[in-house]
């Protein structure tokens, strides 16, 4: 069984802590009170604020220090307006309020900010109807209180009050998920809010004479945060509306009793109220697309680096199957060895001097069909020496259809899986050239580095110029080469007689550092065959 005193604890703990929020709530939402004028009512913002911050179990004693601060700021009104008015308009305002913030608790569980101005705009104009209803029928020497021009101020009013502290809340529920604080995210909103800061006490300092440059400057103040919306979205967005609000309240004149309003400013806050969200909605699409592009650059990105990884094991699997094969032909030139000695011993030099030779011949055929499948020298000599001198070399010379290769640049400076990369291209694309096209191939190569990459350029191309290639030889090119360029974030273009291939990647130290197969080569594991 639960200990009763453990339980009594928690009780009081939750009794206490409710207290103290309904102590808290009361205070703050009396003080706002006594800022707010009609058409600029923050204790409607705070009251939403509240009930986005905290979770349902607390919504109770938000009520109750709601009504606390009713009671306080209403109870010298009983005789001149009524006790049931009193009691009850100060009882339903905050109950409404959590039903339409409870209706849209999915949507702002998302963070949308769609949510956000629903709950925003339901909240102003519902809140307004109650209070204009119950004044119809609990105040009746108060009728002409209720009309369509003072409907539409209290719902401008509510509506930016909401705006003001709205906003900030949801930003605050959801910056763990949203945002990171950069130095440039610091630095542009404290430029913001230090422009907004400048032209509202310059409105303020303005007398109040001078309405067109007051009202200027108050329309001056959405391009700030028009700025940090275009700059960081919705979160842009939610600070710059929040402090226009706020600065532009304080530029309102104010005669400190009930009722009080700056019908000059009016017009500014209309646009304010439009603008405000106008900029909460732009600033939800801009996060929108950004974090789409954001996942969708980071699904790419891993993609081609799980691509690039494979292409990797591939030619790990390669080299060590012909590590495998260079084993087995260095056991078949002991056993030759070991044939053309008995012989010799034997007195068959003949025998012997024929067996040698062509002994040599096949183990040189052996050794260049084998570097057809990984060429290992491509791990110590470079690109370019593989292609003047390796087993491919010889089967290109047999076409008699390649002309001299021109290469530029130290090729050794690349990663091994980038100069595996053009080299099997290369091969591939000097293999498509010789069975669908005609005439001379020759291949131009420069490796470099720009901008903290480096890379290389390969051009395979036919020497007449006056030669176009065939739609199927472009088709195969790009199907066929386009893969290994695209992982080393490089590019393929066929036009006219040129195959042009980009292979670029980050700037790293010499690439005798990062060879990825390791050990030995296979020339080093098993040297040429000799008599």
């Amino acid at each position: 069984m639960r200990p009763n005193w453990l339980e009594q604890e928690f009780q009081l703990r939750i009794r206490l802590s409710g207290l103290l929020l309904v102590l808290a709530y009361a205070v703050v939402f009396w003080g706002v009170r006594q800022i707010s004028v009609d058409q600029w009512v923050l204790s409607a913002g705070v009251r939403v604020g509240a009930l986005l911050l905290f979770a349902p179990r607390y919504w109770p004693y938000l009520i109750a220090g709601e009504y606390a601060a009713f009671a306080y700021m209403r109870y010298p009104l009983i005789e001149r307006f009524g006790l049931p008015w009193v009691v009850v308009s100060s009882a339903v305002l905050m109950p409404m309020a959590a039903l339409i913030v409870h209706q849209h608790r999915r949507l702002l569980a998302s963070g949308n900010p769609y949510g956000l101005l629903s709950v925003a705009a339901l909240s102003a104009v519902c809140i307004t109807i109650l209070n204009l209803g119950l004044a119809w029928l609990l105040m009746p020497t108060r009728h002409t209180v209720v009309s369509w021009d003072g409907a539409i101020t209290f719902v401008i009013g509510d509506y930016l009050g909401i705006l003001i502290f709205a906003p900030l809340v949801m930003f605050w529920r959801h910056r763990n998920l949203s945002i990171q604080f950069s130095t440039r995210w610091r630095l542009d909103v404290v430029a913001a809010l230090t422009i907004l800061v400048v032209l509202g006490v310059y409105a303020m300092l303005l007398p109040e004479t001078e309405v067109a440059a007051k009202n200027s400057l108050r329309i001056l103040m959405i391009l700030p945060a028009i700025a940090l919306t275009c700059l960081h979205g919705w979160q842009g967005g939610a600070v710059g509306v929040a402090a226009l609000n706020l600065v532009f309240g304080f530029t309102m004149e104010r005669t400190g009793v009930p009722g009080s309003n700056d019908p000059n400013a009016f017009l500014a806050q209309e646009i304010l109220a439009m603008t405000g969200t106008a900029l909460l909605l732009l600033g939800s699409t801009v996060s929108h697309f950004y974090y789409k592009f954001i996942h969708r650059d980071q699904i790419e990105r891993h993609t081609l680096t799980l691509a690039r990884a494979n292409l990797l094991a591939t030619e790990r699997e390669l080299r060590e199957g012909a590590a495998q094969i260079k084993l087995l032909g260095e056991d078949m030139d002991n056993a030759l060895q070991q044939a053309v000695k008995w012989l010799r011993e034997r007195g068959h030099n003949t025998a012997a001097m024929d067996m040698l030779r062509s002994s040599v011949t096949q183990s040189q055929l052996f050794r260049e069909q084998l570097s057809l499948i990984y060429p290992s020298g491509i791990e110590h000599y470079g690109l370019y020496l593989v292609l003047q001198s390796s087993g491919i070399t010889g089967v290109w010379d047999q076409s008699d259809r390649m002309a001299p290769p021109h290469l530029t640049g130290n090729p050794c400076r690349l990663s091994l899986g980038l100069q595996l990369a053009a080299y099997r291209s290369i091969c591939d694309a000097v293999a498509i050239l010789l069975k669908h096209e005609t005439g001379a191939i020759r291949i131009r190569a420069r490796c470099g580095r720009r901008n903290a990459q480096q890379g290389i350029v390969i051009n395979v191309y036919l020497l007449d110029r006056l030669r176009t290639f065939s739609p199927e030889t472009t088709t195969r090119v790009l199907d066929s080469l386009t893969g290994r360029t695209l992982i080393y974030g490089g590019t393929v273009r066929c036009r006219r007689n040129h195959i042009r291939l980009l292979f670029n990647e980050p700037e790293r130290a010499p690439a005798t550092t990062q060879r990825v197969p390791s050990g030995a080569s296979i020339d080093q594991m098993m040297p040429p065959f000799a008599s």
